[in-house]
């Protein structure tokens, strides 16, 4: 089994690469050294969540997936600030809407 650090440390990596971003681009943008980060990609040390925080924010990643593998929900926050404009009968109205259109756009 994958200590926690060697998975955040493979995440980190992934995300990294994907990006195209060199070690020391990534580090730079994190405030931490290269060699650092090596060490956190590999699993072979930990980091604090101010260091977390630093390379969530430079590789626009949610704590939750660095730290767990699980994918951050993000909302359209018009659409979410619109549904809240209406009352629990006209949400559900609207809940049956959307599903319905949900199922027509998955019809072949």
């Amino acid at each position: 089994m994958k200590s926690i650090n060697k998975e955040m440390g493979e995440r980190i990596f992934i995300a990294r690469s994907m990006k195209g971003y060199t070690r020391e681009f990534l580090a730079e943008r994190a405030g931490i050294s290269a060699k650092f980060l090596y060490e956190i990609e590999t699993g072979r040390k930990g980091f604090s969540s101010s260091v977390l925080s630093s390379l969530c924010s430079a590789l626009g990643l949610s704590a939750d997936y660095v730290l767990f593998g699980r994918e951050d929900m993000t909302y359209n926050k018009q659409l979410v600030g619109t549904l809240e404009l209406f009352g629990q009968q006209q949400e559900e109205i609207l809940i049956t809407i959307l599903n319905e259109i949900y199922r027509l756009s998955t019809i072949k």
